[in-house]
């Protein structure tokens, strides 16, 4: 019986951080992901000057998959900021996501791949769900953030 409460506990515990989300006007918090390569890139990394688009997705996602193909089909919209996308996937998984859904993405120079082998996307960032699309501003703060693939036409109205 203990057993079944905590488990409960814990599961209730990880919904409520996972379902906060990131207030408007937040700046990007400070995290280190990894690339391909096994370098780390950190949020600090990240240029002012210039709206940045986080994007957080699991390889197996279909409506990450969906929102990755809406974005490719889009990615001259997208020329105009950095594009960052973030997995806790290991990265043969990123490549044959990006490979699949994203291949016009790939070879832009405003995108990067990221791995978040530390797992600390979730609680710095409080994504609600599979995929979290985040739009900073080139002040680097937030300017929407949603899990919803229908917002993907005004997402792109908005890196413009």
């Amino acid at each position: 019986m203990k057993q079944i409460f905590f488990s409960f506990l814990i599961t209730a515990f990880s919904l409520s951080a996972f379902s906060q989300g990131l207030p408007a006007g937040s700046v990007i918090p400070k995290a280190t992901f990894y690339k391909a390569d096994g370098t780390s890139f950190t949020t600090d990394q990240i240029p002012k000057g210039k709206k940045s688009l986080i994007m957080f997705f699991d390889a197996t996602c279909g409506h990450c998959q969906t929102v990755a193909t809406d974005l490719s089909k889009s990615s001259k919209e997208l020329s105009g900021a950095n594009l960052y996308l973030v997995s806790q996937d290991v990265f043969r998984s990123i490549n044959y996501f990006m490979d699949t859904y994203a291949k016009p993405l790939k070879s832009m120079k405003n995108v990067t791949n990221l791995q978040d082998k530390d797992y600390v996307f979730i609680p710095l960032f409080h994504p609600k769900q599979y995929p979290s699309l985040y739009l900073f501003g080139a002040d680097k703060k937030l300017i929407l953030f949603t899990g919803n693939e229908k917002d993907v036409p005004k997402l792109l109205k908005l890196v413009k």
